[in-house]
């Protein structure tokens, strides 16, 4: 009984501390989207000694709602269309590597994992000329598909786990009873894949919303440039006044959808990504 109560104490230290670390750098942004200017000078304190909305303000009607709003609003067209084209291509291209037999799947899979950890920055340049002979550069499809280089990957490699727990009979007995590939495809294995795709649309969002590199190389203006790129343009009331406190509160109003998404469907993401981690 001491020994369980030893464990209990020692992993709730350790839930402490890992919270601390986590949430430390979140909390301080915070503190400084309610600081005025003046506070920031010298280093200043921990929390703000005089609060103020000015920060969310400039954001939404002051100098930076010209800056901001367009790329919240570009951020949030692009990361949605981005994901879902990358989960529904996934979807097909998952359950042909999970259920068909052919030459090269394994190679394919593998190809899959290495895009997703590529550099980035390794072809930014290159991509930078292209878009601009093409007409791409500074445009919504322009960011939609590097970005699907990032989700795409990543998705394939997370569904393909989903659909190889899925029992193959089930989709069998579909056909027996009379149900094209299709229908059984539709009607039987992407139901029960659901928490997968769902899981996987969830990461895929996470990975579009955050990108900074591709946002800041591959736009000029507001047209499509999303707001991690945004927040590089930031300026302060004057060229010696660095503008934290307006970056502190987009970065917080940027970080609400995530923070909802994650607090709505916490059981879902938990439960998704423990099925495709079970082999069966």
């Amino acid at each position: 009984m001491k020994d369980s109560t030893k464990n209990r104490l020692v992993w709730g230290v350790i839930a402490v501390v890992v919270l601390i670390y986590a949430l430390g750098p979140v909390l301080s942004i915070l503190a400084n989207s309610f600081k005025p200017s003046s506070e920031f000078a010298g280093g200043g304190s921990f929390l703000p000694k005089a609060p103020t909305l000015e920060n969310y303000q400039s954001i939404f009607a002051g100098d930076a709602k010209d800056l901001f709003l367009p790329a919240l609003v570009n951020s949030l067209g692009i990361t949605l269309i981005s994901t879902a084209i990358a989960v529904v291509l996934a979807t097909f291209a998952a359950y042909a590597i999970a259920r068909l037999d052919f030459p090269g799947k394994r190679l394919i899979l593998t190809s899959a994992l290495a895009v997703s950890i590529f550099p980035v920055i390794s072809i930014v340049t290159p991509l930078f000329n292209l878009w601009r002979q093409i007409g791409l550069y500074d445009t919504w499809p322009g960011l939609i598909i590097p970005y699907l280089s990032l989700t795409l990957p990543i998705s394939i490699y997370t569904l393909t786990a989903f659909f190889q727990q899925i029992p193959w009979d089930l989709e069998r007995a579909a056909q027996v009873d009379g149900a094209t590939n299709w229908q059984a495809f539709t009607k039987v294995i992407v139901p029960l894949a659901l928490p997968g795709v769902f899981t996987t649309a969830i990461i895929a969002f996470f990975i579009a919303w955050n990108d900074f590199v591709y946002g800041i190389s591959l736009t000029s203006t507001s047209a499509a440039r999303p707001v991690p790129a945004a927040l590089a343009f930031f300026t302060g009331a004057s060229q010696f006044e660095e503008p934290a406190g307006a970056i502190s509160a987009a970065a917080i109003i940027v970080t609400i959808p995530v923070v909802i998404i994650v607090l709505l469907f916490q059981r879902q993401i938990v439960s998704g990504l423990t099925q495709g981690a079970v082999k069966g």
